[in-house]
């Protein structure tokens, strides 16, 4: 088909040449001196023609030979930046394999091609990844002083070249790393906060910051950093509430006074303060510290609206208030016992409101809850036992000895 259409073409050529030049009767006259030559407008415009073909077949071929030294030199470049675009490459794929020794070893090989070629020595982005190719390896194989060597070399030259700037990001981030594995949190720190904004935000970035505040126990920060991870969907949904609420109890932990727990409380963040699970650890901290009335504050808002929360968090509300029992007003008593009546097969919830009208003296109402807490197998050891003790306690008050001694023998029993 091909072949045809050529046909077709030098037709149509010839067709327009002979209708063209056929009848072209025009003649050219050419005067040097005495000489005068005479010849057809067709041969003139055809001699024309082939005397300009000739000469810019002349000047290229000039050119050629005269451009072959320089073609022969970018020809060496070239293949010199194949080379170590190829040692390069080795190195990746050795330190993916783990073969650290071997990545070291191809990177540096690379590095030298390069140095060894001032064409290719301006190429700052290959350097630059050569040198974290090279640190990476050597961190590996805990070679640390050839590693923050390496390091340094890259991020010198990543500081002066706009070309190589993603590869200086990628550069503090893989330093904070290392030095997350080398327990150094405070250096990990120190090279997160000199990313640019739009960096440290990052999802990467975010996961080390994390694990630098951890590591430096600062559990306030790190819990504002797994906030943001969780609004990134940096975390699964469960995963991201576990470790917001275990954050949240180290930063209760770490309170020293009342003042302290209250001004970490405050600097909670609006969706941990609505958790029952931290609200009752707050609690049971400010109990601990002998601000009970302070701990019912917090617990209040919870207990008025506690069918809207999960059977898990009312054991948990319900653990919270019975350690924060001192001095318990008898404005709560419509609150319990709407609490009771409201959830009367839940172990948890009955024991806590027992304990409160026990501490109120109402036995006769916490005697019947507290029964019924102690004999269900489901609700923890240390609830059971401590619901056995208080009946025991109340039993004494009544002067009923044997059923004391009974209370106390069954919370004796408890394994």
């Amino acid at each position: 088909m091909r072949a045809v259409i050529w046909l077709l073409l030098l037709f149509a050529v010839a067709v327009v040449t002979a209708a063209t030049l056929g009848t072209n009767d025009g003649i050219v006259s050419l005067y040097w001196g005495a000489w005068r030559l005479d010849t057809s407008l067709n041969l003139f415009l055809l001699a024309l023609v082939g005397t300009c073909f000739v000469l810019v077949s002349a000047i290229n071929a000039v050119n050629s030979l005269t451009g072959l030294p320089k073609r022969a030199r970018e020809w060496r470049v070239a293949r010199r930046d194949r080379t170590a675009q190829a040692a390069l490459r080795d190195a990746l794929a050795q330190y993916f394999g783990g073969r650290y020794s071997r990545a070291q070893s191809a990177a540096q090989r690379a590095l030298a091609i390069q140095a060894d070629t001032p064409d290719l020595a301006q190429d700052n982005e290959f350097t630059v990844l050569g040198h974290l190719l090279a640190a990476g390896s050597a961190h590996r194989l805990q070679d640390r002083a050839k590693r923050d060597d390496q390091l340094k070399r890259a991020l010198d030259l990543a500081r002066t070249s706009a070309a190589a700037r993603p590869a200086e990001e990628g550069a503090h981030l893989l330093a904070a790393e290392w030095a997350l594995d080398d327990r150094n949190a405070a250096r990990a720190l120190d090279l997160l906060a000199d990313l640019p904004p739009g960096v440290a935000r990052r999802t990467h970035a975010l996961r080390l910051k994390l694990q630098a505040t951890r590591l430096g126990e600062q559990p306030q920060e790190a819990l504002k950093t797994a906030r943001l991870l969780a609004k990134h969907q940096g975390f699964s949904k469960v995963a991201a509430q576990g470790l917001l609420r275990s954050l949240a109890f180290e930063s209760l932990a770490t309170a020293r006074d009342v003042d302290q727990l209250r001004r970490i409380w405050l600097q909670f963040d609006s969706a941990d303060r609505r958790d029952p699970v931290v609200a009752a650890c707050a609690a049971e901290r400010a109990a601990e510290l002998d601000a009970s009335d302070e701990a019912r504050a917090w617990l209040r808002p919870f207990w008025d609206r506690l069918g809207d929360t999960s059977e898990d968090d009312r054991a948990a509300l319900s653990q919270g208030l019975v350690a924060a029992l001192a001095g318990i007003g008898p404005d709560w008593l419509p609150r319990l016992e709407s609490a009771a009546h409201a959830f009367p097969r839940e172990p948890a919830v009955a024991y806590a409101v027992g304990c409160a009208l026990a501490e109120r003296r109402l036995w006769g109402k916490a005697r019947q809850l507290l029964e019924i807490a102690a004999d269900d197998a489901t609700l923890g050891i240390a609830s059971r036992r401590h619901a056995w003790l208080t009946l025991a306690r109340l039993a004494e008050e009544e002067s009923d000895t044997a059923r004391a001694a009974r209370c106390y023998e069954a919370a004796a029993r408890l394994e």
